[in-house]
């Protein structure tokens, strides 16, 4: 019995940490989508160099983690209404 618990412990944290992870990676690709319409040369002096690239990708990532973070925490409060009835 107690086996059986751990399993379906270990299986449901197994299942979020990929929904975690995919959520994320969706998230920082939309991210590096929507900043290609950036002007970042108004910002950045050469934005097609290594340096203008690697902003526009940690810009990207920075973006996506935190879009991610709200979808994420939004279906966790969902769960939580969820499991309140």
């Amino acid at each position: 019995m107690e086996q059986l618990l751990y399993d379906d412990l270990s299986s449901t944290i197994g299942t979020n940490g990929l929904v975690a992870m995919i959520v994320s990676l969706l998230c920082v690709v939309l991210s590096w989508w929507a900043l290609q319409n950036l002007k970042l040369d108004l910002v950045i002096r050469y934005p097609k160099s290594p340096q203008g690239r690697l902003l526009h990708l940690l810009l990207a990532i920075v973006l996506g983690h935190f879009v991610a973070g709200f979808l994420l925490d939004y279906l966790g409060w969902s769960g939580m209404i969820r499991n309140m009835f």
